[in-house]
């Protein structure tokens, strides 16, 4: 008997941006259990596969194309219900029983109740990967963030199963919420080598030695701090910023607070969309500064420890559970020692890290593994009784509380 998983929250398959729609693209890649059918709710500006209603095969998944209106921040409310309610009714139509719905991020959390109890009619059971403290961005607007906050503490109670990508998310909940329903499986990362031997970006801004950021240009990613650290610094090295500034007002503020166009090493090179040139940056870089501060298991982190040296971490939870002793931690007030300690580190000493990072990726984050815990998860073996089966059986006797 096929046991059928309905992914929402994703924009949808073929992935074209990171986060949860890499996920998913890995997900259904790597997929071993042939007894696992994965359904993928698909926004239909982003999919050219099928229109809106129509489903199509991708990878071995089903994907169905949900139309959202264009009404503001509530979009991608109204997306998640669209696709609770077009799954409910799919599973109606072909009889499906006991499905599992696998809600990607917080923000339907607000009327999750309903639609909880109409999956568990179905014998369903809830799944909800919360993805970090969205409540927390500064990029909403405060009622917007009052609701996320809000969202979060009903997916919390209405679902069977919080699935977290560190067990810093997890911890948090547990502190807010107390005993929580939760798993943890992180997000993965490739382990590729780029085939690269040179750069477009990096041949035409002038730069073959430099430090690297890679990010969203959001304030709580902490650019202000890495970039006045840096400016004090006395390396000779440039900085390399990768991030979406053009056309964001944070640019301007930016620029005011910190002066960075009148310092000639520190270089806004935009996006790089092309992974495989993205991935040679990372690995030509002297040292990648990781200032986030929002967030679970962050992909960039992983992926800068595959590829960079050296990794300079804002030291909080999230990044100290993901990347152990493998990398370099600051806090806010000593980067500029931090920084001043990375210029001197040793040939060996820069060796080590990495071979460390690296065993940690190959423990902990490769997408085989990932991809491997989630099918323990959503199918567990029916002859001999698995660790995850264990945790789900002790969880229903749990009950509803959290």
């Amino acid at each position: 008997m096929k046991k059928h998983v309905f992914i929402i929250g994703s924009r949808g398959l073929p992935a074209k941006y990171g986060g949860f729609e890499t996920f998913v693209e890995e997900l259904v890649k790597h997929q071993n259990n042939k007894n696992i059918k994965y359904h993928v709710a698909c926004q239909s500006e982003n999919s050219d596969m099928a229109l809106p209603g129509e489903h199509f095969d991708y990878l071995g998944a089903d994907c169905f194309v949900i139309k959202v209106p264009k009404i503001g921040p509530a979009r991608v409310i109204a997306y998640d219900i669209l696709a609770i309610n077009a799954a409910l009714k799919y599973c109606k139509k072909e009889k499906i029983e006991a499905p599992i719905f696998y809600i990607l991020g917080n923000t339907a959390g607000g009327f999750i109740g309903h639609y909880a109890k109409k999956i568990h009619k179905l014998g369903g059971k809830l799944f909800v990967n919360p993805d970090g403290l969205e409540w927390k961005r500064t990029k909403w607007a405060a009622p917007v963030r009052s609701y996320l906050k809000f969202a979060e503490k009903k997916m919390v109670h209405y679902a069977d199963l919080i699935i977290s990508d560190n067990t810093g998310i997890k911890e948090y909940l547990t502190n807010e919420y107390g005993q929580v329903k939760s798993e943890v499986i992180a997000y993965g990362t490739e382990k590729f080598k780029s085939d690269l031997t040179e750069s477009e970006t990096l041949v035409k801004y002038r730069v073959n030695d430099y430090y690297l950021i890679v990010g969203r240009f959001v304030p709580e990613n902490n650019y202000e701090t890495l970039i006045k650290a840096f400016m004090q610094s006395k390396t000779t090295r440039d900085l390399v910023i990768i991030t979406n500034h053009e056309g964001n007002a944070y640019f301007e503020e930016l620029r005011e607070k910190t002066q960075f166009d009148k310092d000639s090493r520190i270089k806004f090179v935009g996006t790089v969309y092309d992974q495989n040139e993205l991935r040679y940056i990372r690995e030509q870089a002297f040292a990648y500064l990781h200032g986030h501060e929002v967030g679970g298991t962050n992909p960039g982190l992983l992926e800068a420890m595959w590829s960079t040296a050296v990794n300079v971490v804002l030291g909080v939870n999230f990044n100290r559970t993901t990347a152990g002793d493998s990398v370099i931690y600051f806090d806010k007030e000593n980067l500029l020692t931090t920084l001043s300690e990375v210029e001197n580190l040793t040939g060996d000493e820069r060796q080590r890290l990495q071979n460390k990072a690296h065993e940690i990726i190959e423990e902990k984050y490769t997408w085989e593994h990932i991809c491997d815990q989630y099918e323990e998860l959503f199918f567990p073996n029916s002859t001999d009784k698995t660790e995850s089966e264990t945790k789900m059986e002790n969880l229903a006797r749990g009950g509803d509380e959290c």
